[in-house]
């Protein structure tokens, strides 16, 4: 294996790591669905599964977690958006 295969590997397998972890600290109910944390960890992880994926010629799953890192930053983007508007009364 050369240096970037072990890289893309590792990319892959850290990937997986933080997203089982951010769905373990979501079903523990230590962090929040519409929370930053939950959104940035889904976002970086289906990046890293993307980089993994996409090198491998693994298309479906490339595409699978181009859709699901799309849906973490629109949340993010919601979520910062609700949070900056004032609050009517």
């Amino acid at each position: 294996m050369s240096v970037l295969q072990i890289a893309i590997e590792v990319v892959g397998w850290l990937a997986a790591a933080l997203i089982l972890a951010s769905y373990v600290l979501l079903s523990l109910g230590r962090i929040e669905p519409r929370g930053y944390l939950y959104q940035w960890m889904n976002v970086i992880g289906a990046s890293g599964f993307v980089l993994n994926s996409g090198y491998n010629g693994a298309l479906p799953s490339a595409g699978l977690n181009i859709v699901w890192a799309l849906m973490g930053v629109f949340t993010l983007w919601s979520v910062w958006r609700a949070r900056r508007l004032p609050v009517e009364s």
